[in-house]
């Protein structure tokens, strides 16, 4: 029996990035929110663990095979053969690794006799790596410490659209952590007002900079870095204006998707 499970991409509404800790690592406060932009991931019992995707920049080791590897030693998880069908981009700020890895745990729960409880999956999650426990429920959420620390908070009544693009400029985690290291900046704690804010805009590649101010002018009520980029995203009134958007600004930019609230 397969399992198939969409592993939604993530956007930073709210990133605030706080000092470095002896262990080299950053607390954060940050608002997330879950997006209809997905990888597709589908496990299929197997005798020993193996992996194929569609994206070749993708490792064989991943972490979708660190959390297989993880749930083997620990439950009775079978092998499994791993299909995953990338459609986030990498190196964006969409958490698209931390989703597919949630997937597994998620999927899990229909390939294993007796359910793992939440708080066990928790606990692996933060094994795995930032980001992971967020997308083991997904929807909006505040989000604290090293990214362990998830709190629902409730989602617009009604869908928001979004448009989120990349552009040609790449940047990786670790190398916008050491830019922002660089500056001096106050921690800021979450604000009262929906806003958009990300300190990592102080450090983002010059082609981020653009994008943000081309969605402005394709009718974005606001915008927003995502993560430690290099993705950005707008804010639409409605479906109809952000597809006009997405239209125009494919010409400007290698990747461009509409998606909304989850």
């Amino acid at each position: 029996m397969s399992v198939k499970i969409l592993c939604p991409a993530k956007l930073n509404l709210f990133l605030a990035v706080g000092p470095i800790d002896h262990r080299k690592y950053h607390p954060i406060r940050s608002i997330f929110q879950a997006i209809s932009l997905y990888d597709e991931l589908e496990l299929t019992p197997s005798t020993q663990l193996t992996f194929e995707c569609n994206d070749p920049s993708v490792p064989t080791e991943n972490t979708v095979t660190k959390a297989c590897r993880l749930l083997m030693e620990v439950v009775d998880f079978p092998p499994v053969h791993a299909k995953l069908t990338k459609n986030i981009p990498s190196e964006a700020g969409l958490g698209g690794g931390s989703s597919d890895a949630a997937g597994v745990l998620r999927a899990s729960r229909q390939l294993m006799t007796m359910a793992m409880p939440l708080y066990e999956q928790k606990a692996i999650a933060k094994a795995i790596g930032a980001d992971v426990t967020f997308f083991l429920t997904g929807g909006r959420a505040k989000v604290e410490g090293y990214g362990e620390q998830v709190s629902k908070i409730d989602s617009p009544s009604s869908p928001e659209w979004y448009v989120v693009a990349q552009p040609e400029d790449r940047c990786s985690t670790a190398e916008a952590y050491a830019k922002l290291d660089a500056l001096s900046y106050e921690w800021r704690d979450f604000p009262t007002e929906d806003i958009l804010y990300n300190d990592f805009e102080r450090a983002a590649p010059c082609g981020s900079l653009e994008l943000l101010e081309r969605l402005l002018v394709h009718g974005a009520k606001d915008s927003g870095l995502t993560g430690s980029g290099s993705a950005v995203f707008g804010r639409f009134s409605s479906e109809a204006d952000a597809t006009a958007a997405a239209d125009r600004l494919r010409s400007e930019a290698p990747f461009v998707a509409v998606a909304h609230s989850l």
